[in-house]
């Protein structure tokens, strides 16, 4: 029993004690938000350290005391020193002095003059300089003047940053840096002498401020002299919280803010591979993205979820406190009972017992610290990810989708008019349109369908499985490759086991997979070279696998390691692609419970194999109405089919003179896409064209046409602020609107139709839906003109004498007066309900009364008018729509037209009256 006891004692001693490291921190100053960041990440991250000892000292931007402080730090014999210096001179030789000591010494943010550190955490301040430059660049359209407000004088970011920007906007001849500021990297400064800078440059178009403290600044000094809705800010940090400047980008205060991360986190994590003698890195530059209207929700989702995880761990660690307070309690009492044992050997069952119950305890806690650390590690790599890969994705996905719909409108408009207006063509002809028409939509899915991998990582991505033959399903994509593959003298051999193999399979998702990786081959295979497509089922797996190989270069052992991640092109020399098929592809592999591998040997091919399940689960498969056939995803890279560009706009066949008197102006600065539109409406209407939204706002007040088409993106006056300026101009006010745009968002679309367009449409667009819109428009919504009959009702001279005219006007009347609250009512509609046609209706109108029939229409809701405006229960707006008139101020124009009073004089003087 005491051997035992002695054992139970033994080990229950507690464990060897963790390393206790020592971390100094010598920050210059904590007086900003970006600082306090900064420190919070680097406590965030301390909290899985809990070995280590750290201390900050903060300089309050005096060089003098932080060299005075890291001497302090030296003589306290830390283990390593974390240093964002204040000025890099003063504090170059006390950092060299501590490195030449032996002790680590990371570099956070400012550099020093010397390379003598350890490593180094921080923003490329360069690079930011360089991307707001760009940023501004793009934002003005190569043309603008621009105020830079820098830093503190000397310092190493303000330096840089202005470098950086100075160099980017080098490459926008049209765009001036009209002055500059130096703002001390606060905002009171800013605030008193912006505005006597902003009052001698008047022009100036763009503030930009090297951090967002001073870009707040800049906006409240451009609000309180009333150019805030002129002149845009743009700011450096990109905090999150209520008062950081992703709120303030979200809020409208700032255009944008260029993402500087305090790097708290990052230099703690080098830290400990310094202390821990792990492989790290010298140079750790942190990356940098504009946060501007297209991702500022992401970004903030982003930092709201990776706060939320935070509270997780924190509650995790809170839990394992508890539970380690638990087992100290417990090994208090387990002391008390072993020396209770030495008196009373009858307690050692009870000892023993107790010493079971730790153990347990001793696994419960090892299971929850493995958990803490995979959820750590996941964060981790979330964050790596989101940095990376957002900047680069919303980019491209913006610029990508824009520059394609344009052209994507030019070729997808003349082909199907061609197959729909040619019934005698060849068949090869015809074969030819139909496969280039369905390689165009293919490419314009392809620019839809770019975020499918963001759906991807959230799960918002659904697999819809239906039972089909998967041998049809891959012919049917090979198809559109037979061509391009022959003219290169490419084989391209399909090789299914079977004649048909029937699974389950989601073919939205697998027409991507497969026409990636046939695109791919295609690429990389040379000329008379072979690629082999196999299909074969694994009964003993119960899968089917899809195999392709090409004899193309291969894959170098560099590129293997990382063919599958987003947007990675390899080190060879020339790159063929976007770098996103094949990660797109192994996602939505994995997403339809498959698997895709490869093989390569350098100079002899690559063969990729996707393995498919034959059955998915219940959850991921519906009943098909018929077969499965390929989705149109994806387009052959132009390169592989060797296309012929578009014929010039010059050689667009005009078609026939127009056989109607509606005028419809054109304003698109597109060459190609204008004489497109002429060539679509002129058979039908009249048509002028403006290259720019300044000659079409003069052509409308000239010549007021019945109807605009008007581009969005446009030189000089955009399109949404011709729109805005037509419905302001009592002369044009009335005409419709199309505005035509690549930008496909949907608040973009909400955005133009607030301006007052009548009908918003995406490029590319089908010729025959914009034909059919226009006519609509015209019939719908034409206003009357300034010539239109002013009197109330009818003259009675052209009363009809005849009781058959007497009929016709009474039932044309009754027909009217039943649909005054329709603001839609055309003549078509009042033709229909009478039995004839437009051109009758017109004729016999203008035959009994001598005036137009939307003149008769307008008389009857005027005359109702006067009758509804003696109610003064009803509002003027509620008359207005009751009328069917389609706004409130287009009632009061007619009325006061007619009148010569507007309808609140006509209100007021029959009030005093009565």
């Amino acid at each position: 029993m005491l051997l035992a006891l002695a054992l139970l004692l033994h080990s229950c001693q507690p464990a060897e004690p963790a390393p206790t490291y020592r971390i100094g921190f010598s920050q210059c100053t904590m007086g900003d938000a970006w600082r306090q960041a900064m420190l919070a990440g680097m406590k965030k991250e301390l909290s899985f350290y809990p070995e280590v000892s750290f201390r900050m000292k903060d300089a309050h931007d005096d060089s003098r005391l932080q060299r005075q402080q890291i001497r302090e730090f030296l003589r306290e014999k830390i283990d390593l020193l974390i240093v964002s210096a204040n000025e890099a001179e003063p504090i170059t030789p006390i950092v060299e002095e501590a490195f030449n000591r032996g002790i680590p010494v990371i570099i956070l943010d400012r550099r020093t003059t010397s390379k003598l550190y350890t490593a180094y955490v921080g923003g490329n301040n360069l690079e930011v300089g360089q991307a707001a430059g760009n940023y501004v660049g793009s934002l003005l359209r190569g043309r603008g003047q621009v105020l830079e407000v820098l830093g503190a004088p000397g310092a190493s970011p303000a330096v840089d940053r202005h470098q950086g920007f100075v160099q980017a906007l080098a490459a926008y001849p049209g765009v001036q840096l009209a002055a500059q500021l130096h703002g001390d990297w606060k905002r009171p400064s800013v605030i008193q002498h912006l505005p006597a800078l902003l009052r001698r440059h008047p022009e100036v178009d763009l503030i930009f401020a090297h951090n967002d403290r001073m870009a707040l600044g800049a906006y409240q000094v451009c609000k309180q002299l009333g150019l805030d809705h002129r002149i845009r800010v743009i700011g450096v940090d990109g905090l999150s919280g209520p008062h950081g400047g992703i709120q303030f980008v979200e809020d409208g205060i700032l255009s944008a803010t260029l993402l500087y991360p305090p790097g708290g986190e990052e230099a703690i994590r080098v830290a400990m591979k310094i202390l821990r003698k792990e492989a790290y890195a010298k140079e750790n530059t942190l990356s940098t993205m504009v946060i501007d209207s297209t991702n500022v929700l992401t970004m903030k989702l982003q930092t709201e979820k990776l706060a939320g995880q935070q509270q997780d761990i924190q509650r995790q660690q809170q839990l394992l406190q508890q539970q380690r307070d638990t087992y100290a309690s417990q090994q208090t009492v387990l002391y008390v009972l072993a020396a209770a044992l030495l008196g009373a050997a009858g307690l050692g069952l009870l000892v023993w017992r107790a010493f079971r119950a730790n153990r347990r305890i001793n696994r419960q806690l090892g299971e929850q610290n493995r958990e803490i650390l995979s959820q750590r590690n996941q964060i981790q790599e979330f964050a790596e990810r989101a940095k990376v890969e957002t900047e680069a994705k919303l980019r491209f996905f913006t610029n990508f989708s824009h520059e394609l719909r344009t052209p994507l409108t030019l070729i997808l408009g003349p082909v199907e008019e061609m197959l729909s207006s040619g019934p005698s063509l060849p068949p090869a002809q015809r074969h030819d349109l139909g496969l280039i028409r369905r390689n165009a939509q293919r490419l314009l899915q392809l620019v839809n369908q770019l975020m499918d991998f963001r759906k991807i990582d959230v799960g918002k991505m659904p697999v819809r499985a239906a039972e089909g033959n998967l041998v049809a399903f891959v012919r049917e994509i090979m198809d559109v490759f037979e061509r391009p593959a022959r003219q290169r003298g490419i084989s391209l051999r399909f090789l299914p086991a079977e004649p048909g193999i029937l699974i389950w399979f989601d073919g939205n998702i697998l027409d991507k997979v497969f026409f990636n990786l046939l695109s791919n081959a295609l690429k990389f295979t040379p000329d008379r070279g072979q690629i082999t497509v196999s299909i074969q089922r694994v009964p003993a797996e119960h899968t089917v696998r899809v195999s392709v190989e090409d004899t193309g270069a291969g894959i170098s052992e560099a590129d293997k390691a990382h063919i599958f991640e987003w947007f990675y092109q390899g080190q060879q020399s020339v790159a063929k692609g976007s770098g996103m098929g094949l990660a797109l592809a192994l996602g939505l592999t994995r997403l339809h419970q498959g698997q895709l591998t490869f093989t390569s040997q350098p100079g002899q091919g690559s063969t990729f194999v996707v393995t498919l399940p034959e059955v998915l689960p219940q959850a991921l498969t519906t009943q098909a109405a018929g077969p499965v056939l390929p989705s149109a995803a994806f387009a052959i890279d132009e390169d592989a089919v060797g296309t012929q560009p578009l014929a010039a706009a010059d050689s667009f066949d005009t078609g026939p003179v127009a056989s109607s008197e509606a005028l419809v102006l054109v304003i698109e600065d597109n060459p190609d896409v204008n004489a497109f539109l002429v060539q679509k409406l002129r058979p039908h209407f009249q048509v002028s064209t403006a290259a720019d939204g300044e000659n079409g706002l003069r052509m409308a007040a000239e010549a007021i046409p019945d109807l605009i088409i008007c581009d969005v993106m446009l030189p000089g006056i955009s399109g949404l602020a011709v729109v805005a300026q037509l419905k302001e101009d009592w002369r044009t006010s009335h005409i419709p609107v199309v505005l035509l745009t690549a930008r496909s968002a949907p608040e973009q679309q909400v955005e133009g139709v607030q301006t007052g367009a009548d009908l918003y449409l995406t490029k590319p667009f089908n010729p025959a839906f914009l034909l059919e819109s226009v006519r609509t428009l015209l019939a719908n919504r034409a206003r009357q003109r300034e010539h239109f009959r002013r009197q109330l009702s009818v003259d009675t001279a052209t009363v009809a004498p005849q009781r058959v005219d007497q009929k016709f006007l009474a039932d044309l009347t009754a027909i009217v007066e039943a649909n005054l609250s329709r603001s839609e009512l055309s003549v078509e509609d009042i033709g229909r309900s009478l039995g004839i046609s437009r051109v009758q209706l017109y004729r016999k109108v203008k035959a009994v009364l001598g005036t137009g029939v939307t003149d008769f229409i307008q008389g009857i809701r005027l005359t109702k008018a006067r009758q509804l405006l003696l109610d003064d229960e009803l509002t003027i707006a509620e008359v207005a729509y009751q009328l069917g008139f389609s706004s409130p101020s287009y009632f009061s124009t007619s009325f006061k037209a007619r009148y010569q009073v507007s309808p609140s004089e006509f209100r007021a003087l029959h009030t005093t009256a009565g």
